[in-house]
């Protein structure tokens, strides 16, 4: 599994693309934002399978389709909104349609998103993620053999463990980079390490910020990051009315481009082979890939 990491490592670059924005858009402005970053050098993009937002097999075929070379990931592609083989015949099917132009990553999402949305109960989040994984190997397939490349999110040290044994790697969300540094550790030397980074393209810290806590409100209320902060050695104090200067500022990357550069560069001297920044917008109405055209000189020089 190492080699296939490595090759992956390299296909994604150091720099790629995180977005809700792609999903927020209707089909049209979708093409054209994934062909405008495509065209900035940008050479993945990093979409999500949040609550009430588009089907992301769907959602992944319209980008893929629209874009010539551009690799399309999903961060994440939710276990509980579709059954094992569903999911495994879904990126096989994407698989077929565009050779090494997918990358599926799984996550177990998080428990109010889950009460909500199927009304099941979201526990055992580690052994949950394993049986699927068998159920999903175990998957009936009857189309040509592809290659199924797969990242877990994963924050603790068990989730990260299990993106070893099982899959090319971790994909890390909502993380500071000292997270980067104790997940490399965790995952050795060979496993891909793609950390996501938000990040607000702004010099003054209280414009930054207040976007910054837009951002990270929904996030802190989610035990699981706000558990995983914790064990990193943030207090309640910090997690608390939005989060402290400080963690904010750990969370979010904020600055000119020079700057968001200086923390990409941080997680990759600390093991990441991949950072996936998301753009946190300070004016939602400004057209979706604006900041990149200011940040992809830099960044992906």
């Amino acid at each position: 599994m190492s080699d296939e990491a490595r090759r992956w490592a390299s296909t994604l670059g150091p720099v790629g693309a995180w977005s809700f924005d792609a999903e927020r858009l209707g089909a049209a402005d979708a093409r054209a934002y994934a062909r405008e970053v495509e065209s900035l050098g940008v050479k993945v993009l990093w979409i999500p399978e949040s609550l009430g937002s588009k089907e992301v097999f769907a959602h992944a075929s319209l980008l893929l389709a629209a874009t010539e070379r551009l690799v399309v990931a999903t961060g994440i592609a939710n276990i509980w909104a579709r059954d094992p083989v569903a999911m495994a015949n879904g990126q096989r099917a994407l698989a077929d349609a565009y050779p090494g132009r997918f990358l599926l990553g799984l996550g177990v999402s998080h428990a109010p998103t889950i009460t909500v949305r199927s009304g099941e109960t979201w526990a055992r989040p580690v052994e949950r993620m394993r049986e699927y994984l068998d159920a999903m190997e175990k998957a009936p397939y009857t189309g040509p053999a592809v290659e199924t490349p797969r990242v877990l999110a994963a924050l603790g040290p068990r989730m990260l463990r299990l993106s070893a044994e099982r899959t090319l790697g971790a994909h890390p969300y909502f993380v500071p980079v000292e997270h980067t540094t104790m997940a490399r550790r965790v995952l050795g030397a060979g496993p891909l390490l793609a950390v996501e980074q938000a990040a607000v393209l702004s010099t003054d810290p209280a414009v930054a910020r207040a976007t910054a806590r837009r951002h990270m409100k929904r996030y802190l209320e989610l035990d699981n990051y706000a558990n995983n902060l914790r064990r990193l050695g943030w207090g309640d104090a910090d997690i608390a009315n939005g989060g402290s200067d400080a963690l904010v500022d750990a969370i979010v990357a904020w600055g000119d481009a020079a700057a968001i550069r200086g923390r990409v560069d941080d997680h990759r001297a600390r093991g990441a082979d991949h950072v996936c920044l998301q753009v946190v917008r300070v004016d939602l109405k400004a057209p979706a890939a604006l900041e990149w055209r200011t940040l992809a000189p830099v960044l992906l020089r």
